[in-house]
């Protein structure tokens, strides 16, 4: 019996994961495609964004989210129990597609393609880095090791060990293919320099793909990587580890009162972001006498709100990811006005 093949959709927080999968999904053409959608933090969001545009791939019961922490650390007991319901399926599927959290380590996760239940009946078809050209343009996360080797030696106050450099690093050492999203936010000249350096970092083979948010199922599935096979070429900055702890970040979840209109939530949003520590808000908030709540996304000084869907139901909370010791209550101030 063929395998199915798998997916494994990664990239640092608001890159643009579950943009690229909603838009997979909604160009399907008849595959039947199962989904894991991976949070960081006690509350879902991004599987309910899946659920909306998911009709057309995949059936009642094909799209689970795990929040019980980073698929990497999680490993035995969600997301081999979960592959193993998928794969029981009666009716086979095409493909699985899996969007771990912003902050996953794809390499743990390949390993588990080893286990006996399910390597006989899965492949990790490719590894799909999605990352952020605004955020690299803006310098919210570097490629140039050297320049920041001696930002370091120069000042002693910058942290040796960047948390976020370093689950960048991993997500790129496990790529297959890297998708350049938000490109139509970035300059040419930015761009150019940007795939120039992302070429230096990768491993020969891997394509790199420009982005604004939808690309064609047949770019991201048909990789045919096999990439749990290949696993020493992936080793990133936590080397063979078989997990690691996330220590380094932090998360909280938050029900804001509604706010009077769009631009007093955009503000709220906007200062909670600016705190120091603070990487990222999403969830869905209200505004006052309107029928529907607002999606929010934001990530580094961008901020997108827009409505909801009134048919569907909605868990109205916002989630903000942060460093370690960011100041929750002050991020609670801000997001509730």
């Amino acid at each position: 019996m063929s395998r199915v093949p798998v997916t494994v959709l990664t990239g640092f927080l608001g890159a643009g994961k579950t943009t690229l999968l909603r838009s997979l999904l909604t160009q399907a053409d008849g595959r039947r495609i199962a989904v894991i959608v991976n949070e960081f933090g006690d509350a879902g969001f991004d599987g309910g964004l899946v659920e909306e545009c998911a009709a057309k791939a995949c059936a009642p019961g094909d799209i689970v989210e795990l929040t019980n922490g980073c698929i990497c650390c999680t490993v035995a007991d969600d997301f081999v129990p979960t592959m193993e319901k998928l794969l029981s399926r009666e009716r086979p599927l095409d493909a699985i597609v899996i969007e771990t959290s912003g902050l996953a380590l794809p390499q743990p996760l390949l390993k588990a393609f080893a286990w006996p239940a399910v390597k006989t009946r899965a492949t990790v078809d490719g590894v799909v880095t999605v990352v952020d050209a605004l955020a690299l343009s803006e310098g919210r996360i570097t490629l140039d090791e050297h320049a920041l080797a001696e930002q370091r030696a120069a000042d002693e106050g910058i942290d040796h060990d960047d948390p976020i450099e370093e689950v960048f690093e991993d997500q790129l050492a496990c790529a297959d293919l890297v998708v350049l999203s938000k490109s139509d936010l970035v300059s040419a000249e930015q761009l150019a320099e940007i795939e120039a350096k992302l070429k230096a970092e990768l491993r020969a083979n891997v394509g790199i793909v420009r982005s604004k948010g939808d690309l064609a199922p047949t770019v991201l599935i048909g990789l045919n990587a096999a990439a749990e096979d290949d696993m020493a070429a992936r080793v990133g900055h936590h080397g063979e580890e078989e997990e690691h702890d996330h220590d380094d970040f932090d998360s909280i979840v938050i029900k804001p009162t509604a706010a009077a209109d769009l631009d007093t939530m955009r503000a709220r949003v906007s200062d909670a972001l600016g705190l120091e520590g603070v990487l990222r808000v999403k969830g869905h908030a209200r505004i006052a006498d309107k029928p529907a709540p607002i999606v929010v996304q934001a990530v580094g000084a961008r901020v997108d709100l827009a409505f909801a869907r009134p048919d569907v139901s909605h868990p109205e909370h916002l989630v903000v990811i942060g460093l370690k010791g960011f100041d929750a209550d002050a991020a609670r101030k801000a997001l509730a006005g």
